[in-house]
């Protein structure tokens, strides 16, 4: 194959698939197991210093908080970040010191509330390395073609822009056409988390809302690790076989987290904690605010269930769902208005 170009990004992630077969048949079972666990354990059997990471959702819609706080109180370091739709959860990762290296596509920022001071900072002064770039898409087409156990996938992307030149993609001479086309290299995860609506004790698991690319990085995952808002019994999804988009022989780990992407939203049921993302902002533009907030909500708190008490517990919580299904009119809803 004549090779035309090449991006100067690194290459992380990459394996030769039937390398990763051979490892899925030695680590992982396809038995019915119960995978019930805390996230404590989920991220102490599962996240390893240096491992490739990556999140699910979209911006700040799914975060699975309870395990980014456990690799920040576990003092997992020297991950290298996918940064696919990362926002808070990349910052807060970053800024802990957990990350010393990201392939960025769409992150050090928090979509309209501005950009990522802590993130922006630890790059700035050499502490993390951008060391690819990337598009969503990008990334995306490397979780798909892991997911299809091939060593990449063909795209009539990024060619003519700097992002290629940043990335690890190729531009090869079309065997059929003879024209140029980008060759997007797999990308395999040592660990992912996933917030998901529901799942089973298995690990199959339902989203409710759009699933972005989370589909493609589960069958990705070498090791994945899903957090649920409510674990549910396997009839239940038995019943409804079409909406489990995340099959149990995929998933390592079950964990149940109520209100587990706050401050994040979850689709349907509660809505984004502005003020709470609006704290993160300000106290994190320095390093002395960036400690409060760490001792605040994270590493002064023994587990998820304490930081929900310490961010203002039952009664903020009902105010992000009744925010989230319109039953504050003074906050906005179908007639306009910001909700906040």
């Amino acid at each position: 194959m004549n090779v035309i170009d090449e991006g100067e990004g690194e290459l992380v992630g990459w394996e030769h698939p039937d390398d990763v077969r051979a490892w899925n048949r030695e680590h992982r079972s396809r038995a019915f197991e119960d995978k019930r666990m805390t996230a404590r354990e989920a991220v102490e059997r599962f996240v390893d210093d240096g491992d490739l990471l990556a999140s699910g959702g979209f911006g700040h819609v799914r975060i699975s908080t309870p395990i980014l706080h456990e690799i920040v109180r576990q003092g997992i370091e020297d991950l290298t970040l996918s940064g696919k739709t990362t926002v808070f959860d990349a910052d807060l990762l970053i800024a802990a010191g957990a990350v010393s290296k990201v392939e960025a596509a769409y992150c050090f920022a928090h979509e309209t509330r501005g950009l990522a001071p802590a993130g922006r900072r630890r790059v700035e002064e050499g502490d993390v390395e951008v060391v690819a770039e990337a598009s969503n898409a990008t990334l995306q087409w490397r979780f798909l073609a892991a997911k299809m156990g091939v060593p990449f996938i063909p795209s009539r992307i990024l060619a003519g822009t700097e992002t290629f030149e940043k990335s690890s993609a190729n531009i090869v001479e079309d065997p059929w056409t003879g024209e140029p086309i980008t060759l997007v290299p797999a990308c395999y995860p040592d660990a992912v988390c996933i917030h998901v609506s529901k799942a089973d004790k298995y690990g199959n698991a339902v989203i409710d809302g759009i699933s972005v690319e989370d589909p493609e990085l589960a069958a990705a995952a070498k090791r994945l690790i899903i957090t649920a808002e409510e674990i549910v019994d396997s009839d239940e999804l038995r019943a409804r076989p079409k909406e489990v988009e995340i099959p149990y022989f995929l998933v390592d780990a079950v964990v149940e987290a109520p209100y587990g992407s706050h401050p994040g939203e979850m689709p349907y049921q509660y809505y984004f904690d502005e003020a709470h993302l609006e704290e993160w902002m300000e106290l994190t533009e320095t390093e002395e605010g960036l400690e409060e907030y760490l001792e605040r909500y994270v590493t002064g708190t023994e587990d998820f269930e304490e930081y929900l008490e310490v961010v203002g517990g039952e009664e903020r919580l009902a105010d992000l769902e009744a925010i989230e299904n319109y039953e504050r009119p003074e906050t906005g809803g179908p007639e306009g208005g910001e909700r906040t």
